[in-house]
């Protein structure tokens, strides 16, 4: 059977949600907007029942889950997950791995969801920042101090350690040295970046043909294979901090891609204006809002399908 992106990008959502309910950390809010979500559309539903009918034959547990109170609290996470892939089709291999991947990271020891940020503070007095939808572990022994970056982004100040454990950060394409430093590195499927607020680190690929020392006020992408030659800061690095994205001259489409990062959904951008450049402060708290700075700012036309379905084009009769 084929599914429609739009029942594609449902089922992502549902398995989302399926997870958050039985993590056993939901709250009344996750709870309220599960619901919201579930009543918004048909196709919303048609997810959550199949994701129902497939939890419900592999467990064999009686009832619908499709009710506010979830069973089966007592399966692991891991189990759970399991299930979930089976709602997939079978030659989506990307879907195979997003569901993998999922289950790292919501067995991760530092996370945040979708929009959210918290900070840590760790045993040696460094501190963690995580930006929206970031996993973390943590790997303190007697030699290193290191933290695995699944995905998503982080802030980190570290700590002067008394045993002089090196402080390291371990992402899917490279490493990061820490040198007595503050800095910022997000993890992507494509590729790494890194940018240093204070002192310095050593990136390195996981080739190891690649080692580059990092100084304030610079960044540099990275993959397993290179790192690039640093380059300055621009005044967007680490905005994100105090809630906000700031552009200047930015093509719309990366706009968009950015704050689509801190909501749950789709958000498109029709590919007729995807270069228009846009300038600005827009708020990560509150999407919606900064979806209606660009609507009434530029004179675009923002369309809500739904909640998780938001497409951002030209006004009828302009491209």
């Amino acid at each position: 059977m084929s599914l429609s992106p739009a029942e594609l990008q449902a089922i992502s959502v549902a398995a989302r949600w399926y997870a958050r309910l039985q993590s056993g950390v939901a709250t009344d809010a996750d709870r309220r907007a599960w619901n919201d979500w579930l009543i918004a559309d048909p196709v919303h539903r048609q997810a959550w029942q199949r994701m129902a009918a497939v939890s419900e034959q592999m467990a064999s547990v009686p009832g619908s889950l499709a009710a506010p109170a979830l069973r089966g609290a007592e399966r692991s996470r891991r189990q759970l997950l399991s299930s979930v892939l089976l709602v997939v089709p079978a030659t989506s291999l990307g879907w195979l791995g997003w569901r993998s991947e999922t289950s790292h990271n919501l067995l991760a020891d530092f996370r945040t969801a979708v929009g959210e940020r918290r900070e840590f503070r760790l045993a040696d007095g460094s501190s963690l920042l995580l930006n929206t939808d970031t996993s973390v572990n943590l790997r303190y022994d007697g030699r290193q101090r290191l933290l695995e970056l699944l995905s998503g982004e982080i802030l980190v100040s570290t700590a002067a350690d008394p045993a002089q454990r090196p402080f390291k950060v371990l992402t899917r394409h490279g490493q990061v040295l820490a040198l007595g430093t503050r800095f910022i590195v997000r993890s992507q499927a494509q590729g790494g970046e890194v940018a240093v607020l204070e002192k310095a680190v050593e990136v390195r690929s996981f080739s190891g043909a690649s080692t580059v020392r990092v100084e304030a006020g610079q960044s540099v992408d990275f993959n397993a294979r290179a790192v690039t030659a640093p380059r300055r800061n621009d005044v967007s690095v680490g905005a994100w901090q105090q809630g906000s994205i700031i552009a200047l001259d930015r093509p719309l489409v990366h706009l968009l891609a950015d704050l689509s990062r801190y909501r749950p959904g789709v958000l498109r951008c029709d590919p007729r204006i995807a270069q228009l450049k846009v300038s600005g402060a827009f708020p990560i708290d509150d999407t919606d809002r900064a979806l209606a700075a660009l609507e009434s700012g530029l004179s675009l036309r923002v369309t809500r399908y739904s909640r998780f379905w938001v497409n951002v084009s030209a006004p009828t009769g302009k491209s």
